[in-house]
């Protein structure tokens, strides 16, 4: 495993420990990690059944749409896929 920090509001930090225990977790940090796996999973498995998506979010950073642009786009389709 690579150690990595990251910045998290404090609500958001004492929510998780709160939960964490509740899932059956030992502690907020592997809650974390299942969490991300999960997301990840998901975007992955996304990128694969459309993976013009991933060739098209690329040209878009090379040309300058800005991140927050483009994450904001992709949160929305990934809502609207129901």
């Amino acid at each position: 495993m690579t150690t990595i920090s990251i910045r998290m509001p404090e609500d958001v930090v004492e929510d998780l420990k709160r939960v964490a225990p509740l899932l059956g977790f030992s502690g907020y940090q592997p809650l974390i990690r299942a969490y991300i796996g999960q997301g990840l999973r998901e975007d992955l498995e996304r990128l694969d059944r459309n993976p013009g998506l991933e060739r098209l979010v690329e040209s878009l950073r090379r040309q300058g749409v800005d991140e927050e642009v483009l994450s904001s786009a992709l949160a929305e389709m990934k809502a609207t896929e129901g």
